[in-house]
């Protein structure tokens, strides 16, 4: 007897579609942080976070 698996393309397209939407509100999302970054960059683009550091051992 052979057992027939069923069609994974039923359940195949909705798990693409969730999987397309998820990665591209990933990809908004990261496109977001990055223009924060660097916009925020641009103001302090000299500072890199070892000025408190300095401050705590004095």
């Amino acid at each position: 007897m052979e057992r027939k698996s069923p069609t994974p393309k039923a359940g195949q397209t909705s798990r693409d579609d969730r999987l397309k939407a998820a990665l591209k509100a990933n990809l908004a999302r990261r496109k977001a942080q990055a223009r924060a970054r660097h916009a925020g960059g641009e103001a302090a683009a000299g500072d890199t976070g070892q000025q408190g550091r300095q401050e705590q051992k004095d």
